[in-house]
């Protein structure tokens, strides 16, 4: 299968495809993701095949607008509303109860809920509605590794296994959405991201609690992300705590590793004898926009041992960018011998 890249002009021919049941990888502000119909159960299943994905973990389906959930959802919480007004189009997902049959269960991992979101991203909104239907979107690469932030990480990993590619340059932020369960009484973040809990705490002036729990691989998880290792690359990758950064690269040099360093320019340039990912700025929203790329072009291009990757206080921001670089880590930081 050819895989074709498609632009900003062409959105009418990826949207024919999609409606002819084929796979298109689009852009969100977040990271890429693998298109399907939503109403295609046929289609949402070569989701799960193209990304070698468990057919237990549930897709978010992307909308154009919320009236378009309304098909869908059986109950509304309360505060949906005023959430829905802050923060869509936007990196937020939210979690609703579900009328019975309305989805396939191949979307819902036979759940009684699915989660919704609206990207901010005109080229991708413009392709929802084009096609007529909302769309699954998990990110568009090989399953358990990093997320794809350009059309050309999607293209390295998917390239002859699905039809296009809508490509709008490289994602904003970096990393998946916030997902907040809203099917029971309590808001639940599920998945921390760019839409902060202080930032749902301050629009709705209620405590927003954080489900730190790490789905096993006998369970079905209700979002996806909540697996105890994911985004994960080929080479091992250990967390570096600020202390540790001299012990862990005299480690390396006196077990002869090849150590690939992932950090803010403040610490990189104390290191300039090891192979590097440095971001753009010393700021955690330059490294969660650089997280993903940089742990695939450590990994793919550079041939490295181990990856050595900085640490963020897990406050604000740094919660979401921890959340995925410690299942990057299997949870590991470098521990001296």
């Amino acid at each position: 299968m050819e895989t074709k890249i498609f632009k900003s002009d062409q959105i009418n021919q990826a949207a024919a495809l999609l409606r002819q049941g084929e796979l298109i990888a689009f852009p969100t502000e977040t990271v890429y993701g693998l298109g399907a119909d939503a109403l295609l159960p046929q289609s949402v299943e070569q989701v799960f095949t193209v990304k070698g994905r468990p057919s237990d973990n549930p897709l978010i389906v992307h909308v154009v607008d919320f009236p378009m959930t309304k098909e869908f959802v059986e109950s509304y919480h309360p505060l949906t509303e005023k959430i829905v007004k802050n923060f869509w189009p936007g990196p937020l997902t939210l979690i609703f109860s579900i009328k019975p049959g309305s989805l396939s269960p191949v979307v819902t991992g036979g759940l009684s809920t699915a989660a919704f979101r609206m990207p901010d991203n005109e080229m991708t909104l413009a392709l929802i509605e084009k096609t007529g239907a909302p769309l699954v979107g998990p990110s568009a690469n090989t399953s358990g590794k990093p997320s794809p932030t350009t059309a050309l990480h999607v293209y390295h990993d998917l390239k002859g296994k699905i039809a296009g590619i809508l490509d709008d340059g490289a994602t904003q932020i970096g990393v998946e959405s916030t997902v907040l369960d809203l099917s029971g009484e309590v808001p639940t973040i599920l998945r921390p991201g760019a839409i902060t809990k202080e930032k749902l705490e301050e629009v709705l002036g209620i405590e927003i609690p954080l489900d730190k729990h790490l789905v096993k691989e006998s369970e079905t998880p209700k979002s996806p992300g909540m697996k105890y290792k994911h985004y994960s690359p080929d080479t091992p990758v250990l967390m570096i705590r600020p202390a540790d950064w001299n012990n862990a690269l005299d480690w390396a040099k006196s077990n002869e590793k090849k150590v690939g360093l992932l950090a803010t320019p403040k610490v990189a340039k104390r290191y300039e004898s090891a192979d590097r990912f440095v971001f753009d700025e010393d700021t955690i929203e330059a490294a969660t926009r650089g997280l993903f790329s940089g742990l695939r072009a450590l990994d793919e291009g550079h041939k490295v041992d181990v990856i050595f990757a900085e640490v963020f206080p897990e406050d604000h921001l740094g919660l979401a960018y921890m959340n995925r670089l410690k299942k990057a880590a299997a949870q590991n930081y470098f521990a001296e011998k």
